[in-house]
């Protein structure tokens, strides 16, 4: 008899968020499912490894364990130590708010499942773009659907899928688009205060302002109506700078 995959989950926002264990309950048909993810929130861990102490584990049900540490520590943990196969599918979230535009390098969501695609593994990170009353059905019923395609057909080492899902029922959601990573703009705002004792503080909060008007983006797809799809990779380079760096380098050779 042929083994069920095992669909290892996670997210940001910790093992006691609603997200996840709605995404679980929708996945579990698709195999077997194994819940790890962080004791508490990590909300903007990106992708911190913790090297400077140990992790403790603890088992809360056969197959869900929480780890005091970042999401792509679950991940690393799961698939290197915690799991006694390897996984066919790394899911991380629902997320409670959208990882749109730059908010995808600071995202501890995205960077779970980047940890599961640098493993080897088809990953996708799925959240909702909305500030409360989260539809947490409308994003769980469309990772169902894409989990299915992923362990279906073969999939791009060196890549995984970021998705955003308006805040809104199922039957609202005009359907899908394929998107690019979009911009936002902030207002950079930093709050200085002072404690009882007289020492400064600071707060990091800028407040985000509307999105740039790029077209094909996840910002204009999921503010439209549509789930956004966005491919993402490891490679930052950014190609169109390296003709000009060789012209730098050959009319002032340092030789």
């Amino acid at each position: 008899m042929e083994s069920l995959p095992i669909l290892l989950l996670t997210n940001d926002d910790g093992i006691n968020s609603e997200g996840l264990h709605v995404l679980a309950r929708e996945l579990k048909d698709l195999g077997e499912v194994c819940i790890i993810a962080p004791d508490r929130e990590r909300s903007a861990a990106s992708h911190s490894l913790t090297l400077h102490r140990p992790l403790r584990v603890e088992k809360l049900s056969e197959k869900v364990f929480s780890v005091d540490g970042t999401p792509a520590d679950c991940v690393y943990l799961g698939v290197n130590g915690i799991l006694e196969s390897r996984p066919s599918l790394v899911a991380s979230g629902i997320n409670k708010g959208g990882n749109m535009g730059e908010d995808i390098i600071y995202s501890g969501t995205v960077s779970a499942a980047m940890e599961g695609m640098i493993l080897g593994i088809p990953s996708f990170a799925i959240s909702i773009a909305g500030r409360g009353d989260f539809h947490f059905n409308s994003a769980a019923k469309f990772a169902k659907r894409l989990a299915k395609e992923m362990l279906k057909h073969e999939w791009p080492r060196d890549t995984l899928l970021n998705i955003n899902v308006p805040n809104l029922p199922w039957d609202m959601i005009k359907g899908f688009k394929i998107t690019r990573q979009g911009k936002r703009k902030f207002n950079n705002r930093i709050v200085e205060k002072v404690d009882p004792r007289g020492r400064k503080y600071y707060w990091i909060g800028g407040k985000s302002l509307a999105p740039e008007p790029i077209e094909e983006s996840d910002y204009l797809a999921v503010r439209e109506g549509y789930i956004s799809i966005t491919p993402l990779h490891l490679d930052l380079t950014n190609y169109e700078s390296i003709g000009i760096l060789k012209r730098w380098f050959s009319e002032h050779d340092i030789s």
